[in-house]
Parts: structure tokens; C-alpha cells; sequence
């Protein structure tokens, strides 16, 4: 109704069908940011719960998606142009692959590991995009870690702006607090790959293990708190000797960005990366206390769409709009295998490589923003698992690879029309 009227309208009548869609698209969005949040009042439960996997699955759903309600946060601001995705009319249904001896199908990936969302994007033109459980394209979900990514893509951008010198730069130039500590002579290299030699235990449902205490001192909202947990771990191994994955350690990576920018790392990610790359929503980042640092390894919330941005960014070397925001070669060892005593690790700076040249961003539960280089490929999904790890029904590795070798195929290439919708 709208739309025909506009068409009618004097100030309107020499202005492309296209280009009116387009802004009345942007007014949608930017009226979306303004409006009360969809999901804002239903019941959730408590972070305790959330790291257990002892939550009805209805309110975990209702959870997961209303992190912003279990801590205070920093908002990340977009914004005033939005960079809408083309579409095609792809049809995914012939889509099969085998794996262990067992066959699924889209359909099956789907259910068995409880996708609450899925987005497909190829050469830039979105084939599949598909919420579930109530949610929808306004719906902002956990990043879980996720985010881990996006923190050590922004220690790429504050040493392409200068403000870091150098990835061997040791982390007590920046945080002269852990001096004298496990962490004294390690490098801003050994902390985004998680070869600082600290001794960390990982176990997310064991109250006892280091990113349990880890989240408790989160939900003290003690100012500085989970700083101090990590200057006072034992060291284990020599820096650079011993891959430990640490989600303490991207915390500190945060903390390294606030100190060499003197900004607040959702405001450096809002400036580097939510407005350039043009997202559609404002996100949320938790906070380790009321007004201070952003939680670096977990904790963002946005929708959909905006993880699929970041993921172009990633498929496209860092660079936007022609500009690198990046070192070069970056990204590219970002999701490469870290060698260490002439062994491989499956790790890189935030991103764990997969087959070929892919990589992927992953959090627990079944979050993923998947790469593909070779085929243009991002595919983002959100998922909503009974536990933090493990009991997907359906291997995901094994799913993106299926994913690479299909739209790799000169049959599908064919069959890609991209259309107006």
C-alpha cells in the first residue's frame, strides 16, 4: 500500500523501482532499531544454567536470545547506511552428503542439531536464510565465542591504525599490570593463538575449572576482577611451547585493545567494522562490571544478518570498500593451522581452519560463522544444543565440507539465478 502510493507521489515519480524498495528497506531497518526488542519480556533463566545445559529447552531458547538481560552491556552502535544482501532462488532440497556411513540432507542438520537460524550466502547473494524457534531477522542471538573472532580481528585493526606496533610486542607494554606474572614476556601473538604457556582449564559445566571461576568473577561485577584471575594463574609451559585454548586469554586481548586505543572495545568495533561494513542492527557486548571492560572471549549479541557481514569481511582478506582495515595476510593466518615444535595445531588467531583453505568461527552450543574462500562461501548458523559441546546430532565439520563440494559443482553454477526479491 504503501509503496504504490509512494510510486504516485510527485517527489517520487523519477526515481528507479529498485532504488525506492531499497530506501524503504533502510526506513524498515533503522525503524527496527528504534522499536521495543521482540523477545525483551519472555522468561529466561540464569548463566549458572546457561554453562550447566540445565535449562528447559523452550527458556534456553528464550535465553540465548536476550543475553543482554544477564549482564550490563555496552551497545554497539551501527550506522546510518545499511548494505542489503541480493537473493536467489536457489533451491537447496537436492542437497546430500554422507558421512560415517549415515545420510542426511539439509533438513536433517536442521533438526538433529537444533538450528535456530541458518543463512547460506555465495558470490555475495544470499541462496538460504531461515529462522526457527521464534526467532526472526530482528532477533539478536549469543555469540558464545564467536566473538573471540571479531576480538582478535580488531587487534589486526589497532595494529593496522598504529596503535599496536607489532604482534611480538610483549603484553605488559600494554597492560604493565601483569608484570611479575605467568604472563610477563609473553607476546600479543602467543595471546590471540593461545600459546601463552599459562596453565588454564577450559571445562565449561565443572565449577571448579578456570572459566568457571572465570565466570564467576563476571558475575561478581567486580571491576578488573578477571584480570586479576588471570595474573594469578601458574604457568605451565614456556610461551609459544603449548597450544591451550583460553577463553581468559581473548579477555585480555580485549583489554590489551582498550589500553593501546583508549576506547572501549564495542565503541573501536562499532568504529572499525559495525558501521564500514554497514550492519543493520545495533548489537550488545557483556560487560565484566557495570561501565567497564567488555567480556573480549564471549558475550556479543546480534542478529543474523550482521554475523553474515562479518563473515564477507572475513572472506574478503579484511578490506572494505577498498580499504584495508587489516594487516595484510591477516585474516589469511588468522584462520591458518599455528605450527608449533613442527606440529600443526588445529587453531589459528581466533578461527579454527577446517578442510582445505576454510576456517571457522565457533561457539559452544552450536554457533559458527563457516568461510569458505575457494567458493565464495559464508554460512552462519545459530543453534540452540542441549549442552555447551558435543552433542550436535550431525558433525558440522563434516556438513560444511558436504556444503564446499556442492556449491562447488558446475551444476549448481548453472542453476544460480540471481533474482530481484
Amino acid at each position: 500500500m504503501l509503496f504504490s502510493v509512494l510510486l504516485k507521489h510527485p517527489r517520487w515519480k523519477n526515481i528507479s523501482t529498485a532504488s525506492l524498495l531499497l530506501l524503504l528497506s533502510e526506513f524498515s531497518i533503522a525503524a527496527d532499531n528504534t522499536a521495543v526488542y521482540t523477545h525483551e519480556s519472555e522468561p529466561i533463566g540464569t548463566i549458572r544454567e546457561v554453562y550447566d545445559g540445565r535449562l528447559m529447552p523452550d527458556i534456553q531458547i528464550n535465553t540465548f536470545r536476550n543475553i543482554q538481560r544477564l549482564f550490563p552491556t555496552r551497545q554497539v552502535s551501527r550506522g546510518d547506511q545499511v548494505e542489503p544482501f541480493s537473493k536467489s532462488k536457489v533451491s537447496l532440497a537436492d542437497f546430500a552428503f554422507t558421512d560415517k556411513g549415515t545420510s542426511y540432507d539439509l533438513f536433517d542438520v536442521l533438526a538433529l542439531n537444533r538450528v535456530a537460524a541458518m543463512m547460506i550466502v555465495k558470490d555475495g547473494t544470499v541462496l538460504f536464510e531461515r529462522y526457527f524457534m521464534g526467532n526472526d531477522a530482528s532477533t539478536r542471538w549469543m555469540s558464545m565465542s564467536l566473538v573471540k573472532t571479531i576480538t582478535v580481528m580488531l587487534i589486526g585493526a589497532a595494529i593496522e591504525d598504529g596503535h599496536i606496533t607489532s604482534l611480538q610486542d610483549p603484553v605488559t607494554r600494554y597492560l604493565p599490570e601483569f608484570i611479575g606474572t605467568t604472563y610477563d614476556g609473553v607476546t600479543v601473538e602467543q595471546i590471540i593463538a593461545m600459546t601463552s604457556g599459562a596453565d588454564w582449564n577450559e571445562a565449561y559445566t565443572d565449577p571448579a575449572s578456570d572459566r568457571r571461576h572465570m565466570l564467576d568473577a563476571q558475575i561478581d561485577q567486580e571491576p578488573g576482577a578477571i584480570l586479576e584471575l588471570m595474573g594469578s594463574l601458574p604457568r605451565h609451559s614456556a610461551p609459544g611451547t603449548r597450544w591451550n585454548y583460553s577463553t581468559g586469554e581473548t579477555h585480555i586481548a580485549g583489554a590489551l585493545i582498550h589500553a593501546a586505543t583508549g576506547k572501549w572495545v564495542a565503541d573501536y568495533l562499532s568504529e572499525k567494522f559495525w558501521i564500514p561494513l554497514k550492519m543493520e542492527s545495533d548489537a550488545t557486548w557483556w560487560l565484566e562490571s557495570a561501565g567497564g571492560l567488555e567480556v573480549g572471549g564471549s558475550g556479543l549479541s546480534a542478529t543474523l544478518r550482521d554475523y553474515t557481514r562479518f563473515g564477507q569481511f572475513l572472506l574478503n582478506e579484511g578490506v572494505i570498500d577498498g580499504q584495508a582495515v587489516v594487516p595484510p595476510g591477516y585474516v589469511a593466518r588468522a584462520g591458518s593451522r599455528t605450527i608449533i615444535n613442527d606440529k600443526a595445531v588445529e587453531y589459528g588467531y581466533g578461527l579454527w581452519p577446517l578442510h582445505d583453505n576454510t576456517y571457522a568461527a565457533i561457539g559452544i552450543f552450536g554457533q559458527y560463522i563457516f568461510v569458505d574462500p575457494n567458493h565464495d562461501l559464508v554460512v552462519t548458523i545459530w543453534s540452540a544444543q542441549s549442552k555447551p559441546a558435543n552433542k550436535q546430532g550431525v558433525d558440522e565439520y563434516a556438513f560444511f565440507e558436504a556444503l564446499s563440494r556442492y556449491f562447488g559443482s558446475v551444476a549448481l553454477a548453472v542453476k544460480i539465478h540471481i533474482s530481484s526479491e
